[in-house]
């Protein structure tokens, strides 16, 4: 935990491929201390749509202790035979009832408890319930054991994110949009206290387009034909928010943007040592 009693929680935007899941590794290896909570995105984990079992095992070895999901989180079949069983593997909680997996959960980081709902917008996306009704519904069920709330809505619109935060605000420590692969320079603090990004970005491919190979997507738009999609190679990046929350309150005091460039190392530094995490 970290000194006096504050909580330093970094969230991963979304994790594309071989490449999103090494360049975490590499990042979580290179810190000299590392927060309290690490929390990603995984639903693009396996070559860039789902996840496996096994890509959950490999991102908590390099220390990642808690997944979220979004719309591809059930590309991959064989997720429906482990998600139940899998420890603190979330899908969004506005799915209908029966949905296999459960839509927050709650982790315990030293001697506070720390809830993480995951949310998927309805602008652009699948007819779902209400990501603002679902909220309403699941943050009391999640106070009666904290009030440390980290809320990933997975949107397309940024409208929609927006709305979202303020909507939060004050009712829980954190919103941080995923889902478009890109991050926005928006992080701040609202006034009630919720750490807001309107996209965490996503950890991946940097010279594809949101991670994918470029040929492949022109030939989707320039020609209009059908496109397997294929992860793009080249250096990867990673993309995410770093908070600082007061546990007792779970109101944030703080939120930065991470980003950090493998082919733009400072002196061998990873970015988050240059922000100097303690």
């Amino acid at each position: 935990m970290s000194s006096n009693s504050i909580l330093q929680v970094l969230f991963l935007g979304d994790i594309i491929g071989k490449p999103g899941r090494q360049v975490v590794r590499r990042y979580l290896n290179g810190l000299t201390k590392k927060p309290d909570l690490i929390i990603a995105n995984a639903e693009n984990s396996a070559h860039g749509f789902g996840t496996t079992e096994a890509n959950l095992e490999e991102l908590r070895g390099a220390g990642v202790q808690a997944f979220t999901g979004g719309n591809h989180t059930f590309d991959r079949k064989e997720l429906l035979e482990f998600i139940e069983r899998q420890t603190n593997v979330i899908r969004p909680a506005n799915y209908p009832e029966g949905t296999p997996g459960k839509g927050y959960c709650i982790v315990q980081v030293g001697e506070f408890k720390v809830g993480i709902l995951n949310l998927i917008g309805r602008v652009f996306m699948e007819p779902l319930e209400s990501p603002f009704l679902a909220a309403d519904r699941i943050i009391p069920l999640i106070k009666e054991e904290t009030n440390i709330i980290i809320v990933d809505l997975h949107a397309e619109a940024t409208a929609e994110k927006v709305a979202m935060g303020w909507y939060l605000d004050g009712r829980v420590s954190a919103v941080l949009g995923t889902h478009t692969h890109i991050q926005t320079a928006d992080d701040r603090v609202l006034p009630g206290g919720t750490a807001y990004l309107t996209d965490a970005g996503a950890c991946g491919p940097h010279d594809g387009v949101i991670g994918m190979e470029k040929q492949g997507v022109f030939r989707r738009m320039v020609k209009q034909l059908p496109t397997r999609f294929e992860v793009a190679e080249g250096p990867a990046q990673l993309c995410g928010a770093l908070m600082t929350i007061e546990p007792r309150s779970g109101k944030a005091l703080g939120i930065e943007r991470v980003q950090y460039r493998e082919s733009e190392q400072l002196s061998g530094k990873t970015t988050q040592e240059i922000m100097s995490l303690g």
